[in-house]
């Protein structure tokens, strides 16, 4: 169970820290423009975008850093706990906006995110 935990926290973690680069790095037009998937950010603001990417970010160093280090490993699976809820809203901006589809993926992250978290929670770090 603890190798799995770790496989899907370092793929997650690697997901969300290039998508939050990117979010980052990118304006907001060429953002947009990557794929037939985000047209999403014509509801947000280039701020808004901005601290998108930062959460994304920030979230996926605190998915691997703590455990990792050993350093307050009770802060991954709150960060885990923390991503959840931010795919909870990205699901809520999918559904508002009919993309069905794209909806199901995000509940399948937040599912992923709440996996980690029981997991991380409930298992000892070693």
């Amino acid at each position: 169970m603890h190798t799995t935990l770790w496989i899907i926290t370092i793929i997650a973690a690697a997901a969300y820290a290039a998508g939050g680069s990117t979010m980052l790095l990118m304006s907001r037009e060429r953002y947009r423009s990557i794929g037939t998937t985000q047209h999403w950010v014509d509801e947000f603001g280039a701020g808004h975008l901005k601290v998108i990417g930062t959460i994304k970010l920030v979230g996926a160093i605190g998915l691997v850093l703590p455990v990792a280090t050993g350093i307050a490993p009770v802060l991954t699976p709150v960060a885990a706990c923390g991503l959840a809820l931010f795919m909870a809203g990205a699901t809520t901006t999918r559904f508002r906006r009919s993309e069905w589809l794209y909806m199901a993926g995000d509940i399948v992250y937040l599912g992923v995110f709440a996996f980690l978290a029981w997991g991380w929670f409930t298992l000892p770090v070693s």
